[in-house]
């Protein structure tokens, strides 16, 4: 028996008759690029959600850039990010000319420190960027009161933790921008790239529309430059299906983190691994269940784990502060501690709506072997449904 890390075809194969009739229906019309699909798709996000306004573009690393277009970031510019996140959150500031000046996380959520983000502001701080880390919102209280009494701007990355909320309120909507990304294997995937950018701002939202289209408005009279970053009609299509099914597999994820914990108790290794925990305040939407592995251990338990046709994923094996492009900045390795900590111990294990709980109890006995030479207790699969 073998766990696959994410089988995107088992969620795939229901939905391919609804899904081949709504690309039937774009391939009829010829609206491609944006049209009416994409209008559709984001009213309907924009709703789901209760953002004021919903932008759509090609992808959530485009988003993310677009965002701090909106804002005017340049040459000249600080804008503070996590170390410990995807290549795309900094990107975007260095392609702008501006400066990612790199934050330490908190080991409980794997998120931005607020303290850290605080220490790190100067003269020449523009925006901050949190990102929502494997499915959990950052500290936004600490984080929107740091941004408002430094006047900085917040866009949040909420390409990992779409439904997530911090407090009640819902991820994407604290700052000027939230941006999501559509990538497959999220959440909410598409089949190809996607982004949507929210905000609260109908001036922020038009600009936002301009910038996607290389600031063009009407057409081919320019007012700014912008990039070429659209929506596909198809991928919309796609997404507008997938969004009424978004309820129904976010309650499975969590089922599925609830059935890890039970058997990581059953097989005594709460206390050897560093399970992970939602924070108060916050609800999880698990788009990753990812342990950390201590004492150097972590790439032999993979290997074990890959030896047993069980698929596994490291998120992330360097900090961005550890990365050669950003090497120019002056980082060590070890000026972030708990990124550093963080980047060695990580390991992230399956965890999807179709996922089995017998392919779970697998998952964990491999782990249990691991340790303790066998699995301590056997599966319970009828008992861990009523604990999940």
């Amino acid at each position: 028996m073998g766990v696959p890390f994410y089988d995107l075809t088992r969620q795939l194969k229901p939905l391919r008759e609804e899904v081949l009739a709504a690309l039937g229906r774009v391939w009829d019309s010829g609206a491609f690029a944006l049209g009416p699909e994409v209008e559709q798709f984001e009213a309907e996000f924009a709703q789901y959600f209760g953002f004021p306004y919903a932008v759509g573009c090609a992808s959530g690393s485009d988003a993310l850039l677009l965002a701090l277009m909106s804002l005017g970031v340049g040459p000249g510019d600080e804008v503070i990010v996590p170390s410990f996140t995807f290549f795309a959150t900094a990107s975007a500031v260095w392609r702008l000319g501006a400066r990612p000046v790199f934050a330490d996380i908190e080991l409980e959520s794997f998120n931005v420190c607020p303290d850290d983000v605080g220490s790190r502001v100067t003269a020449r701080t523009r925006a901050i960027i949190p990102v929502h880390l494997f499915g959990q919102c950052a500290r936004m209280d600490r984080i929107m009161e740091i941004a408002r009494s430094n006047g900085l701007a917040v866009v949040e990355d909420v390409a990992q933790a779409i439904g997530a909320r911090w407090n009640g309120q819902v991820a994407g909507s604290f700052g000027e921008v939230g941006c999501f990304s559509f990538y497959p294997t999220k959440n909410l995937g598409g089949a190809g790239d996607g982004g949507m950018m929210v905000t609260g701002s109908a001036v922020l939202a038009e600009r936002l529309r301009l910038l996607r289209c290389h600031g063009m408005s009407p057409r081919y009279y320019h007012q700014v430059v912008g990039i070429n970053s659209r929506l596909d009609g198809f991928q919309a299509a796609v997404l507008r299906i997938k969004l009424r099914y978004l309820a129904e597999w976010e309650k499975r994820r969590a089922e599925k983190a609830a059935v890890y914990f039970a058997l990581f108790e059953e097989n005594r290794l709460a206390d050897i691994l560093v399970l992970p925990r939602p924070l108060p305040g916050a609800y999880h939407v698990w788009n990753q269940f990812v342990v950390r592995v201590p004492e150097g251990r972590r790439d032999c338990l993979r290997e074990f784990l890959k030896n047993r046709g069980i698929g596994t994923e490291i998120y992330y094996p360097l900090g961005l502060h550890e990365q050669k492009c950003f090497a120019s900045l002056g980082y060590r390795p070890e000026d972030l501690p708990n990124t550093f900590r963080a980047s060695r111990e990580v390991l992230a294990l399956p965890i999807f709506p179709e996922l089995t709980e017998e392919e779970q109890a697998f998952v964990v006995g491999a782990i249990a072997e691991y340790y303790h030479g066998q699995a301590v207790l056997p599966a319970h699969p009828q008992r861990l449904k009523a604990v999940a």
